[in-house]
């Protein structure tokens, strides 16, 4: 009978191991389980991440191409307004000396007498003697 206590405790210590074992076994198995889908949904969110990146990584290239077209842009506007500001300053410079020498011509004709009339009216040449009375 000692020998049939032995096995039954045996088997109540295996049944209690089997027990523990499988129930271990079903905390590893859905903590493995909860890992791979946490596993997946990092995956899909790195390739989400990547895909995010490379459109980012388009636009930055597209703004950086229309900010290097815009600044050629400006700088090809720019150089032609300072020729513009160069033109007028030396028109303006231009006009300041006509007017000058508008001045100093006008000022020397008003000393000049060669037009002058000396307020003596010149008398017209008698060529008719009588009136007309015709043919």
């Amino acid at each position: 009978m000692e020998e049939a206590n032995e096995e039954a405790e045996h088997k109540g210590w295996c049944d209690t191991e089997l027990s523990t074992n499988e129930q271990t076994r079903k905390e590893k198995t859905s903590a493995v389980e909860m890992l791979h889908a946490e596993i997946d949904e990092l995956e899909a969110s790195i390739a989400k991440l990547t895909e995010d990146i490379s459109e980012l990584t388009k636009a930055v290239a597209a703004l950086d191409a229309a900010m290097a077209e815009a600044t050629k842009l400006r700088q090809e506007e720019k150089a032609k307004n300072m020729q513009t500001i160069s033109d007028a300053q030396e028109a303006q410079t231009a006009v300041a000396q006509a007017l000058t020498i508008l001045k100093e011509f006008y000022a020397k004709a008003a000393d000049a007498t060669a037009l002058l009339q000396n307020g003596q009216q010149p008398v017209a040449p008698e060529i008719f003697d009588s009136p007309y009375k015709g043919m």
